[in-house]
């Protein structure tokens, strides 16, 4: 996150210099885009994370706007997904959850959006459950 909101200023005053130097516009129109898109993202790394959240209530997943709390009797299944991409191996936390007029959702989570290993979250969350 400390990294994003470092980009965010050096963008911003790459942006700065060039509106001051009177650059040319489209150079101008580019260090805005990228001040702008980097700040956005830096923002939802600094608001949304880590997304998951486990008490004795239930779960709470962040998100840059808003949080949703699932109540333990509206999560079914907490477990680790082992994958295999581009030849690496790696971890995703599945949370199996049913909404409040009966539908089934899948929350999938990585190493990002909890800030820790998905295989050492599982026990936690699961130890937190009633």
């Amino acid at each position: 996150m400390v990294v994003g909101w470092i980009a965010t200023v050096a963008a911003a005053g790459w942006c700065v210099a060039l509106w001051s130097a009177d650059s040319d516009p489209a150079g101008r129109l580019i260090a805005g885009v990228a001040a702008v898109v980097i700040g956005i993202a830096s923002l939802f790394g600094t608001r949304a994370r880590p997304r998951l959240r486990a008490d004795a209530d239930g779960l709470t997943v962040g998100g840059l706007l808003r949080r949703r709390h699932y109540p333990w009797p509206l999560v079914q299944d907490v477990r680790v997904l082992r994958v295999r991409r581009l030849g690496r191996q790696s971890s995703l936390l599945e949370v199996d959850t049913v909404t409040a007029d009966g539908g089934e959702q899948l929350l999938v989570f990585g190493r990002l959006d909890l800030g820790a290993d998905p295989e050492d979250v599982a026990p936690q969350v699961l130890a937190v459950r009633p």
